[in-house]
């Protein structure tokens, strides 16, 4: 039955049998035939079908929770049966939102360190899209907001509070400022994430509370592709405190405090909350915890 209740997992997340069968690395009949003998065995309808998927049944989003568990807690077994016999071992695999990318090895270094036989896989995604990666089992775990919007039943590990100043060249308005509040930093020329991005959603949040609204001349989902306009001298961007500790400033470029308010958001590592959990994924939490600045 887990075998088939991965492949309804894959169904549910492609929503077109074709792509969930080649997802699967089987056939599409083969594909609908483990679907209704899985039905069968429940003795529900799980999947709405006309010509195409047309969606899951309210028994088959039930089913789906339970898939989500069954199947976990089935990896889990498997992997400390694992760890047991080899130690830690594998890929791990974390989806970051892209405001914490350059904290990352911070986590990452120190944890192959202790366990060399470890390989990772870093993935830039929205918040959004992490919570849904850690519902379907394709993650290990993410790193992201943590106090701003929903989680989910997950487990979580604060890291650090993400600060946020404005970047601009020294020859532009407020270039030699010591600080500046949301309202005047509103009026500059901006470039700044995307708004499916949840740190632009929080930069929308402060603006409006300072009544006054983003009006960026240049947007994208590349803090890096940000920076490299900014350096032009012709926008300023809002960006977090720690990456812009990563990317270093050249002289030209300043970073000033953002006032009025002082705002900050709690950044962590988040993974699913199992007992017990995976050998890794127990691991790593352990070892946000010892990097953390919050803990």
């Amino acid at each position: 039955m887990i075998d088939k209740l991965e492949m309804f997992m894959v169904l549910a997340r492609e929503q077109h049998f074709g792509h969930a069968a080649e997802a699967c690395g089987v056939t599409q009949p083969t594909l609908s035939s483990a679907i209704r003998q899985l039905e069968d065995q429940l003795g529900v309808m799980l999947v709405r079908r006309g010509s195409r998927f047309q969606g899951l049944t309210l028994e088959g989003e039930r089913v789906l929770d339970w898939a989500r568990h069954i199947v976990g807690s089935a990896r889990s077994m498997r992997d400390e049966m694992r760890a047991m016999r080899l130690g830690l071992t594998g890929r791990v695999k974390i989806a970051v939102i892209p405001t914490a990318l350059a904290m990352v090895q911070e986590l990452t270094t120190p944890f192959r360190e202790k366990h060399p036989d470890i390989t990772f896989s870093v993935l830039s995604r929205t918040s959004g899209e992490i919570r849904t990666l850690l519902e379907n089992l394709e993650i290990d775990a993410g790193i992201t907001y943590l106090d701003n919007e929903p989680l989910g039943r997950v487990t979580k590990v604060p890291l650090y509070d993400e600060r946020y100043l404005l970047v601009t060249s020294i020859h532009a308005d407020y270039g030699h400022s010591d600080s500046i509040t949301w309202h005047d930093a509103s009026l500059l020329p901006l470039c700044l994430l995307t708004p499916d991005m949840q740190n632009r959603r929080i930069i929308d949040n402060h603006l409006a509370e300072a009544g006054a609204e983003a009006k960026p001349t240049l947007v994208s989902d590349s803090m890096i592709a940000l920076f490299s306009h900014v350096q032009t001298g012709n926008w300023a961007s809002i960006m977090p405190e720690k990456m812009i500790e990563t990317f270093g400033l050249p002289d030209r470029i300043r970073a000033i405090p953002i006032t009025d308010p002082d705002a900050t958001h709690q950044i962590g590592l988040i993974a699913v909350n199992r007992e017990p959990a995976t050998p890794v994924v127990s691991a790593l939490l352990k070892e946000a915890a010892r990097i953390s600045s919050l803990v």
